[in-house]
């Protein structure tokens, strides 16, 4: 093996109180490079089909890639997958932060966690030793109070926890998974995976982390991108993922009011902007990065600290304008309530906003919520509303399902306002001002998902002189508006690109096309840290492994092409705003998806990969166990 890989993946089983260590072989480690495709790979191989997702059968997996945990920056998210409680098919969510790198530097690449513990626990994870530690202390506590507990109880201020929260522990089907307070594992409800298995935390302490094969090469890469990057002229460190707020405000595609219109009249006022101005006190990072583009706030007489970060651009949109919530003092509260529970943003603040447009067409009443007042922009009850759902407590039980389950026992209608993809809410970006993102949603395979790929605007700048995405062959400018063959091959490309992120642990704010870090120095810099001779194209095809890996595992529960279509607002003319009246045509929405089917060698009737692709890309058609 490359010694700047250990291959070995922890596998524990809780309710036996049983661990091994499998070394997984050299050529497999190539193939799939880590991340999402190799925890993809041992999802199949390893989780029954039709397991229930909140049961003992469940598989979570843990997975870091080949080059985390050493400094090119950017390169140190890991994956977190398995049967997702909200979905009912394929669960991947990355995270950055320091989990990883330290699991790596304890000498593992993975961990997978199945069973069910008899009583609440915690796995300690020391330079490869694993300890199983009581957790019945810390059941029932917020995230902020395990950290320091475990921290305490251990006695090492430097181990880095992985935590569900209250909102995991009691089966909110969109908790989410933190480490370090403020890097989350958002989407697909992968924090009710671990409270359904009495799983507290996974924590890790390593004092040996991994060395480049070819120490002169891989500082290269570091030189590379440091010549080249200027920290003060990147939106991301400066604004972080906030500046998305004006930026789509001006161009009428800020999700508003539940998506029924693209522009917010507070929209400066919960911007990053106003937020550098106000209550940022610092910008924080993950392991070995220089962008530091996380936020971290303060303010003292609201008792909000930067322990839990601060509010990125998808928790001011989701809280904020997607609620009518105009007040940055109030998105700051309501993103330490996550934090503090450990929610997904987006999924928490769209369920609110499904309940206030329920509320405003009588659907949900003042009885039913407890006597809140979920009139839009009462930021005030959106707050409370976050304790009640965190807890699933009174109206919190219903919408701790999310919408697709929450519209369908309240009937009358309630189906119309239940905006998601597979059962995982919309993201905060409206596909109807960016078509190609209407592809990313609808084929997701955890459900919508703005992570798929770039979004259109970045295609209306391919050009063909050194444009970062020319070497994919992309180098002709595409109109936003238009949803067509070619912005299909767009999005088909750019998403092998990222979903091959998702498998290194390349953070899409650094690397190419958002941010300098660009393809070919990272495939060498991939070289020098393993000693292979990766080329582009075969890291294009790890991606492509990857979602076509995700595409079977739905498959095999029971998915099919009537889940890959849009809500039905998104068919609808957007509100106000610049871009008033712009709809995604259905006609032209099904053309395209079929065109992409067919692109990514998926029969056009059943949506499952044909035989022929499998065999390109070196994949066995899963075993139903």
């Amino acid at each position: 093996m490359a010694s700047g890989i250990t291959g070995k993946v922890l596998h524990v089983d809780l309710t036996t109180r049983q661990s091994r260590i499998e070394e997984i072989p050299e050529v497999t480690m190539r193939k799939y490079l880590g991340g999402g495709a190799l925890a993809a790979w041992l999802l199949l191989r390893d989780l029954p089909a039709g397991a229930d997702p909140l049961g003992p059968d469940n598989v979570l997996v843990l997975m870091t890639s080949v080059i985390n945990g050493l400094s090119l920056s950017g390169t140190n998210r890991y994956t977190a997958a398995a049967k997702s409680p909200l979905t009912g098919g394929y669960g991947e969510s990355e995270a950055g932060g320091w989990w990883g790198p330290e699991l790596r530097a304890a000498g593992l690449d993975g961990v997978t966690v199945r069973g069910k513990a008899a009583t609440p626990v915690y796995l300690w994870i020391k330079d490869g030793q694993l300890e199983f530690r009581d957790a019945r202390p810390y059941w029932g506590q917020l995230s902020g109070e395990v950290q320091d507990g475990i921290a305490a109880e251990l006695g090492d201020k430097r181990v880095r926890v992985l935590q569900t929260g209250i909102a995991g522990e009691r089966g909110v089907r969109f908790a989410a998974i933190v480490n370090q307070l403020k890097h989350f594992h958002g989407r697909g409800g992968l924090g009710a995976v671990m409270g359904a298995k009495h799983l507290k935390a996974i924590v890790v302490r390593g004092t040996k982390p991994p060395i480049a094969i070819d120490k002169d090469r891989a500082k290269g890469g570091l030189v590379w991108f440091r010549e080249r990057y200027d920290r003060t002229k990147d939106r991301f460190h400066t604004l972080g993922s906030a500046s998305a707020v004006m930026a789509l405000e001006a161009g009428g595609i800020l999700p508003t009011r539940n998506f029924r219109d693209g522009s917010f009249e507070h929209a400066r006022a919960i911007s990053g902007q106003e937020m550098a101005k106000t209550i940022l006190v610092d910008r924080g990072t993950c392991y070995a990065c220089a962008v530091a583009c996380k936020r971290e706030v303060e303010i003292k007489e609201e008792g909000v600290t930067p322990k839990y970060g601060g509010p990125e651009y998808e928790t001011l949109a989701a809280s904020g304008s997607l609620c009518g919530v105009g007040d940055l003092h109030a998105l700051a509260r309501i993103n330490q309530l996550y934090a503090q529970y450990v929610l997904d943003s987006i999924s928490t603040g769209a369920v609110i906003a499904f309940a206030m447009e329920c509320y405003e067409n009588s659907i949900l009443t003042r009885a039913m919520t407890g006597g809140l007042d979920l009139t839009w922009g009462n930021a005030e009850a959106v707050e409370q509303m976050v304790h009640l759902i965190g807890r699933r407590e009174g109206i919190g039980e219903l919408l701790g399902e999310g919408v697709k389950r929450a519209a369908k026992k309240l009937g009358r209608g309630a189906e119309r306002y239940a905006l998601h993809v597979k059962g995982q809410e919309l993201p905060m970006h409206d596909p109807r001002g960016k078509k190609g993102l209407s592809l990313a949603y609808a084929l997701s395979p955890t459900g919508a998902d703005h992570m798929e790929a770039p979004h259109d605007p970045l295609y209306a700048g391919f050009h063909p002189q050194g444009h970062p995405m020319g070497p994919l062959g992309l180098i002709e400018p595409l109109d936003p508006l238009v949803l067509d063959a070619k912005k299909v091959r767009a999005f088909f490309e750019t998403q092998k690109l990222w979903s091959a992120y998702n498998s290194v642990g390349m953070c899409d704010f650094v690397g190419a096309p958002l941010n300098g870090l660009e393809m070919e120095p990272l495939v060498a810099y991939l070289n020098a840290v393993t000693g292979w001779n990766v080329s582009l194209y075969e890291l294009l095809k790890v991606g492509e492994r990857n979602n076509t890996q995700a595409r079977l595992f739905n498959a095999r529960e029971g998915f099919t092409p009537e889940d890959d279509v849009l809500p039905q607002r998104l068919h609808e003319g957007i509100g106000n705003g610049p871009l008033k009246g712009q709809t995604i045509d259905r006609d032209e929405f099904f053309a395209a998806r079929r065109v992409y089917y067919e692109m990514a060698g998926w029969d056009p009737a059943t949506g499952t990969p044909t035989p022929t692709k499998l065999a390109e890309l070196g994949l066995d058609a899963p075993a139903v166990k």
